[in-house]
């Protein structure tokens, strides 16, 4: 437990005594769904990966079990960060696209009117 003052990590690593460097469990302090299924997705992609899921312990704790498991005795640690690596860049990449449409539509400035739409009620896709 981290003293008063004192900064709780915000991963840790949990490894079963005698087991390999390709089945691990992290324990991500203070995130949820957001960071958990995103990153879960990110790592899957990976071909070294054989296993790899989240749990949350409770819904009043605000951390997340993260399990990976390799294969071919590769270490869980690589998977993991290139994941985290990966989403970043995906994160990124989705706010230069946001801030770039929002600049874009600050310098277009107001549009004519409202948006027309051709559709009648009749139509079967309302």
């Amino acid at each position: 437990m981290a003293a008063q003052g004192e900064k709780k990590p915000v991963l840790e690593m949990v490894q079963a005594d005698g087991a390999d460097e390709g089945c691990v469990t992290f324990v991500l302090h203070d995130e949820d769904h957001t960071l958990g299924n995103s990153l879960r997705y990110m790592i899957m992609k990976n071909a070294d990966v054989e296993f790899c899921g989240y749990t949350i312990t409770h819904p009043s704790e605000s951390k997340i079990n993260f399990r990976i498991q390799t294969r071919g005795g590769a270490p869980a640690t690589e998977p993991l960060r290139r994941g985290l690596n990966e989403l970043s860049d995906v994160c990124q990449h989705v706010l230069n696209t946001f801030q770039l449409s929002v600049t874009s539509a600050l310098l277009m400035g107001p549009r004519l009117g409202p948006l027309q739409c051709s559709c009648s009620a009749a139509d079967p896709m309302l």
